[in-house]
Order: C-alpha cells, then sequence, then structure tokens
C-alpha cells in the first residue's frame, strides 16, 4: 500500500553510507558519469533505496533529476571540466584543491537531492519485489539497462 513519505526519514547521514558505496568502486561510477552522463550521486541514492527496501517510480526519479539538473549544468560540470583539464598544468597539491572544491559542490547537490526527496508529495512505496529496482529506474532515464552495465551489485 502507498505510504506517504516522512520528512524527517532521509537524513544527511544517508550520504555516509553513499560515500562508502562508491569508495568500493569509483571508476565504475565515473565511467557512468563520464559515457551516459549518470549522476553519481542519484545512482549512489537509488543502490541506498534499493538496499533500504523503499522505491521511487522513473517519474519521481526524473522530479528528482530535474531538480539538480540546473546546478549540474551550470555549475558542477563546467567545474569538473575545468578541473580536468586544469589537471596537467598544475602541482598536485594545486590539483587536490580543485578536487576538495569538487567534493564541496558534490555535497551541495546532494543537499538538493535530499531536500527534494524529504518534501516529494507522490506516493513512496515501500517496496518488497525484486521485479524493478531504483538502479533500473533511474538508469530508465538514460535508456540504460543495468544488465548490459555489468552493475556491481553491492554486498553489504
Amino acid at each position: 500500500m502507498p505510504q506517504k513519505m516522512n520528512p524527517f526519514v532521509f537524513s544527511q547521514a544517508l550520504w555516509q553510507e553513499c560515500e562508502h558505496t562508491y569508495s568500493k568502486n569509483p571508476q565504475w561510477y565515473i565511467s557512468l558519469q563520464d559515457s551516459h552522463q549518470v549522476n553519481v550521486n542519484l545512482l549512489l541514492l537509488a543502490q541506498y533505496l534499493d538496499q533500504h527496501v523503499y522505491f521511487l517510480t522513473t517519474a519521481q526519479w526524473q522530479i528528482l533529476s530535474d531538480t539538480i539538473a540546473p546546478w549540474n549544468n551550470q555549475v558542477l560540470v563546467p567545474y569538473r571540466q575545468l578541473r580536468r583539464i586544469a589537471k596537467r598544468h598544475l602541482a598536485p597539491d594545486e590539483y587536490q584543491k580543485m578536487l576538495d572544491v569538487e567534493l564541496i559542490m558534490e555535497r551541495k547537490s546532494q543537499q538538493y537531492i535530499q531536500q527534494k526527496l524529504n518534501t516529494l508529495t507522490l506516493p513512496f512505496i515501500q517496496h518488497d519485489c525484486c521485479s524493478t529496482t531504483n538502479v533500473d529506474n533511474y538508469l530508465r532515464l538514460f535508456s540504460l539497462d543495468s544488465k548490459a552495465l555489468q552493475y556491481p551489485h553491492i554486498i553489504t
């Protein structure tokens, strides 16, 4: 039965778990980001929700994606491109400072996602079936299939 989402369910702590998941295979996430423009934070959130047996529809994933699109397109992605170009011209400590700034920007993106997630008025369904996953629904926005991407299932 659909449940209305409790606005206090998701805290900043969810991102700590997401960052732990990311640290297990960062190159896989970055390759999806670079080759398919998948947002790593949303993909990590999808994995988190799958692990915690909550389900969002593809439409809800689109809402979350649309929420961060302006920030990503106007700030984060251009900065990431600049950082990558500058890498060969910077000393390692200067480059690390740029990475640190990008991490601050990623965390701002996480805040936008979390704020929207906590205010969704659409039904939020506790999902106990394995027929489709949040990862599948999120990747569907990019016409991608987790099976075709050799999606690494996370074991906790």
